[in-house]
């Protein structure tokens, strides 16, 4: 995908399940909701009341990989964990649209803090009608099993966190069977986050259940579906209807969790193998076109590897085809046949993702720029703000988001996103871009042009013109396209991409008059026909790009200072970035932030790795100057949020203890403020405190927030309340097919 995220397994897990479990978001069927101020969007999914859906039918839905887990509380818990056990479990605090939790009625009648002294006290009044799938009603063992699985006492149980657990002192059965009474040693300001997802006494009671028993079934659950079986030869777990569901009727008989490699996804829609399934830009702009194609009553394009690359190509392939050498005619036919009929195999693709629509919004993450501050230049926090205030933030927003449709505006806080109730711009701590400045505190840190005895020796520029050779080039094409040469064969993948952010798009056969270019970003193609449609966006215009290999024009800031050193060492920083053919994006959102860098003298050495090494090998484990990576929002900062910014210590071998902060810049303190506001149980002084943390982090400089990671999902036309639920979680009862007859009512 265009974007790396922080894995579960190192991160997510051990932050807390925020994000994917207790921060799921069940809404009220609104259209969408947003800030007001454009910075923001609601959900996308076609949200239709219950009347209007068919009862019955099966959905498959991609996951990128089979849970090795069902066990939310385990380090290698992922995303698909969370998934299904949002079937399948108790989440009691789902977040509402502006992601803030609020008590689930179907589990909860009431949950709130009835003492703060002595001790807080929170007490918990269960639904009536909740029970597991045996019968058995939800009560107080459910909760004291939980506690003492998850609270650090009892080393026998693998947990990967004990946040909040651990301030708990005794659980209580209240005044009958539905009321639970919790008593904290500490305040707690988080205790919405405590108990979600809720599993059985059987799951969390010992630890061989917990360790083991949880990880390939669930003995019992207690959500709108039930766990039906689990196929590993497959890639499939199946979900079906939970019969003593005491809430809404679950609209579809089934549903289906299917691994689906991400590249395969088009395909995989194409082939009616799955219904609903996260996309990338290239998928995007596929669908897209393929929906707009429709719409018009045109056949679909061959814009697939075997479609002539342009006019004078396909009258070179026919003068050959019917040349006099007969060896290379009868290769060239031979060719030529191999290309037809991949065009028509593409073209039977885009009809059939003309039947989907592309659901968007904006995830809960945001990708950020980190700052290794533990050795180097970047030690120096008068460096990191120079790199913090020499980035246009709100220029590479819109790269990434505006070609999508999205709102592109830059995140203004590392503890919540725009629309939740404690954000606010903290980035003012910083200061806004200006390159003058930038170079300033450079010079300030001793960084200068006199300072470089050997200016061009050793480095890289981070522009073009510093990513030439073999290492930016692997495939030796010239490009920067992330395959390293490699091409699946498939229509439509190992597009040409000229490592500034387009592709290159084959023009069909019917139409070698008109080659095209497309944006990498997901701008939509012209085709055959077509005036190139002009496109004042960051990127330029859609059919009006310079020839690869062309020198981008310098950026017109005023004269750059050349590159910087202090005692005839070189101003270079080690910039890591994935090289898997799924980050393009991400790759040119680096290449934006190195020619940015180069303006205040800046150079910066590319370095691409595996993806799969990417995280665990160099973030992780501090190898890099720079990285870019994401985190996920939560609504419970104080808690959840608190590892990722504190201040590493070191530990007895000497080596340091960063917990999640791979950025190694921290303070004594940003960790007090986190310590008041966890304690904090007034909400709006927390929220209070955990905006001067985010001003504090900001001025430290160790992590630059960038944008909201777009959320792109392909869904069968005919299914509703699915698709880009941004903050919202799926309300599974909910999702079904539209009624034909009601779906014609609602487009007249």
């Amino acid at each position: 995908m265009s974007h790396l995220g922080v894995p579960w397994g190192t991160a997510r897990t051990r932050r807390s399940l925020a994000l994917l479990t207790t921060g799921v978001l069940a809404f009220p069927l609104l259209a969408g909701c947003d800030s007001g101020d454009g910075s923001t969007a609601g959900p996308d999914i076609a949200v239709v009341d219950r009347n209007r859906i068919a009862d019955g039918g099966t959905v498959d839905w991609a996951v990128d990989a089979l849970p090795t887990t069902l066990n939310a509380f385990q380090a290698d818990a992922d995303a698909t964990t969370a998934r299904i056990t949002g079937a399948l479990l108790p989440t009691l605090f789902p977040l509402d649209a502006r992601g803030e939790p609020q008590p689930d009625p179907d589990y909860l009648e009431s949950a709130k803090v009835i003492e703060r002294e002595p001790r807080q006290v929170v007490l918990y009044r269960l639904n009536q009608q909740a029970v597991w799938s045996d019968g058995r009603q939800i009560g107080a063992p459910d909760f004291l099993a939980q506690w003492r699985a998850l609270s650090g006492r009892d080393s026998a149980f693998w947990t990967a966190r004990n946040a909040g657990y651990d301030r708990i002192d005794r659980i209580e059965r209240g005044a009958d069977d539905l009321e639970v009474r919790v008593t904290f040693n500490r305040p707690y300001a988080d205790w919405r986050s405590l108990f979600s997802p809720l599993y059985p006494k059987e799951v969390t009671g010992s630890p061989d259940a917990f360790n083991d028993g949880s990880r390939t079934t669930l003995p019992k659950t207690a959500g709108p579906f039930r766990l039906g079986g689990v196929d590993r030869k497959a890639g499939e777990v199946t979900l079906v209807r939970n019969l003593r569901w005491w809430g809404s009727r679950p609209k579809l008989d089934a549903l289906v969790f299917r691994a689906v490699a991400p590249r395969d996804r088009a395909a995989a829609l194409a082939e009616g193998r799955v219904d609903v399934a996260d996309i990338d830009a290239a998928a995007d702009r596929r669908i897209t076109r393929a929906v707009r194609d429709r719409a018009k009553g045109r056949p679909p394009l061959a814009m697939g590897p075997g479609a002539a690359a342009d006019p004078a190509a396909a009258l070179r392939s026919w003068a050959v085809a019917h040349g006099s050498d007969p060896a290379a005619a009868a290769a060239e036919r031979t060719a030529r046949a191999k290309a037809r009929a991949e065009a028509a195999a593409y073209a039977a693709e885009q009809k059939a993702l003309s039947g989907y629509v592309v659901r968007r919004s904006l995830e809960p993450a945001y990708t950020q720029l980190a700052l290794n501050g533990e050795s180097g230049p970047l030690a120096d926090d008068r460096v990191r703000r120079a790199v913090a205030r020499a980035l246009d933030r709100q220029e590479l927003a819109e790269t990434v988001l505006r070609p999508l449709g999205l709102p592109a505006r830059p995140v203004g806080s590392h503890l919540a996103l725009a629309g939740q109730p404690g954000y606010q711009d903290g980035s003012r701590a910083l200061g806004d871009q200006d390159t003058g400045q930038a170079r300033a505190l450079l010079a300030e840190a001793g960084w200068t042009r006199e300072g470089a005895a050997h200016p061009d020796a050793g480095t890289k520029a981070g522009s073009e013109a510093g990513r030439q050779g073999p290492e930016a080039d692997p495939d030796g094409d010239g490009t920067d396209d992330g395959t390293d040469g490699a091409d699946d064969g498939k229509p439509g993948d190992g597009e040409p991409f000229d490592g500034v952010g387009h592709v290159l798009a084959t023009a069909p056969a019917a139409a070698l008059h008109s080659a095209v270019l497309l944006r990498q970003a997901g701008a939509l193609t012209a085709s055959a026909g077509d005036a190139p449609a002009r496109d004042d966006r960051p990127g330029g215009a859609v059919g009006a790009y310079a020839p690869p290999g062309t020198a981008a024009p310098a950026r017109a800031t005023g004269p750059r200072p050349g590159p910087l050193g202090k005692d005839g060492k070189p101003l270079s920083l080690r910039f890591v970035l994935p090289s898997g053919p799924g980050s393009e994006q991400l790759r040119g959102v680096g290449d934006r932030i190195s020619a940015m860098l180069e303006e205040i003298g800046i150079r910066t050495e590319i370095v691409k790795v595996p993806d799969e090494s990417y995280f665990r090998d160099h973030v992780a484990a501090g190898d890099y100057d720079l990285a870019l990576y994401s985190w996920p929002a939560t609504a419970y900062p104080a808690t959840d949020d608190r590892p990722i910014f504190a201040k590493p210590v070191p530990a007895a071998d000497g080596s340091l203890q960063v917990e999640q902060n791979y950025t190694r810049v921290g303070t004594d303190h940003i960790d007090q403020l986190f310590d008041r506001a966890v304690a904090e149980l007034d909400e709006s002084a927390a929220r209070e405190l955990m905006k001067q943390a985010d001003a504090r982090i900001w001025a430290a400089a160790g992590s630059i927030p960038l944008y909201r990671r777009p959320q792109l999902v392909a869904v069968d036309r005919k299914l509703v309340n699915v698709g880009a639920f941004g903050f919202a979680a799926p309300r599974y009862q909910d999702i079904g097919f539209e009624r034909p007859q009601a779906a014609k009512a609602g487009s007249e």
